[in-house]
């Protein structure tokens, strides 16, 4: 999940009671919730490729999670604080941060350092508006008890509203962009009648409490939703399989952000790995709006095979939760390029940073020759 989910996440569970174990229990909240994402000082000094690799690795991991609940007994207290408390707040908060972020399809590695397994839960979009108004809205009201605090929420609070409102939205991104945005007009209206009448002082923890109450039922419904598009996915898979004389390996159905009746699919078989898009209210998807990838064969494979020896190639391969490659240039003099993609977030040639890399390679039809 994104930083300032993890933020209201760690926030609110201080203001639900995690503030009173101890003085200064309300910044170590979000700081710890924020701790596992320490890995990216790894993108600082090692590049982007070393960040994907330790990226929800060994900080987001359970035995990652225990040292970094441990820091508070490492820091010298400026200030009468109850250590165990401190110890209590920061292990629940900073556990908050690898269980929000397995919720969606980008995946976390619980077993580090002995199991590398990634493991998904495939239901929360990576960035969720429906969390951000519920948490958000939770920690206006509890937090905005002044002239200073207010301005510091308002000015917060432009960031989401300003990608809700007028942000890079549109059919690609957002399905349902005009309902998504007059819910969270309608949000900000409430929250802010709220306010004015003083809701914050007089409800304390309870605002959180419920807030945090109506996430944990919001993904729950979410999870639920996504039982039944996996089900419809693996029905689609095997047809889409047997009408190309295919079997299904795998199949994952994957949320769009802010609509649980839209789910991205993508499929592997025996021969191919295919990305469809599935609604849970509309038609079954047109087959013409079907991804396909075939897997390399023969000269192909061979060129894959010289580019996965690559570092990078390495390293993305080991993330990529459904990889496919395209070689482009393959009867080319010199030298052709292979295209790696992983089919979760973009296809090959098409960019998107670390989920999708071009290595050029000797063509292995020179090689075949004795050059």
């Amino acid at each position: 999940m994104d930083n300032l989910t993890h933020s209201l996440v760690g926030l609110a569970a201080a203001k639900a009671g995690l503030e009173k174990l101890s003085p200064g229990a309300t910044t170590l909240c979000v700081l710890a919730a924020n701790a596992p994402d320490a890995d990216l000082v790894v993108l600082i000094f090692g590049g982007r490729w070393a960040y994907l690799q330790q990226h929800r690795g060994i900080s987001h991991s359970i035995v990652g999670v225990f040292l970094l609940a441990l820091l508070p007994r490492t820091r010298k207290p400026a200030r009468r604080v109850k250590l165990p408390g401190l110890l209590l707040v920061s292990a629940v908060a900073t556990a908050t941060h690898p269980l929000m972020d397995w919720t969606n399809n980008y995946g976390i590695r619980f077993l580090l350092p002995w199991n590398p397994k990634w493991f998904y839960g495939d239901f929360v979009f990576i960035i969720d508006p429906f969390i951000w108004i519920v948490l958000g809205g939770a920690a206006f009201l509890l937090t905005a008890k002044t002239r200073k605090h207010l301005i510091a929420s308002v000015i917060i609070a432009l960031v989401p509203s300003s990608l809700v409102l007028v942000g890079p939205a549109g059919p690609r991104l957002v399905a349902n962009e005009i309902v998504l945005r007059l819910l969270w007009i309608v949000a900000l209206i409430v929250f802010v009648s709220l306010y004015r009448r003083n809701i914050g002082r007089r409800a304390g923890a309870k605002i959180a409490i419920a807030a945090l109450a109506t996430v944990a039922i919001y993904c729950a419904g979410l999870a639920a939703t996504h039982v039944v598009a996996l089900r419809q996915a693996k029905l689609l898979a095997t047809t889409i399989a047997n009408r190309n004389t295919e079997n299904v390996i795998r199949v994952a159905a994957m949320p769009t952000v802010a609509n649980p009746s839209e789910w991205v699919c993508v499929m592997e078989t025996d021969r191919a790995t295919y990305r469809f898009n599935l609604s849970l209210l509309l038609s079954p998807p047109d087959p013409a709006n079907t991804v396909r990838y075939e897997k390399p064969e023969a000269l192909d494979a061979e060129a894959v095979a010289q580019a996965a020896r690559d570092s990078r190639s390495q390293v993305f391969l080991g993330f990529a939760r459904f990889p496919v490659v395209r070689v482009v240039g393959e009867d080319c003099a010199t030298q052709t390029l292979v295209q790696f993609a992983d089919l979760r977030y973009t296809e090959p040639g098409r960019g998107r940073g670390t989920f999708s890399l071009d290595v050029p390679v000797d063509c292995p039809a020179l090689d075949k020759r004795g050059r």
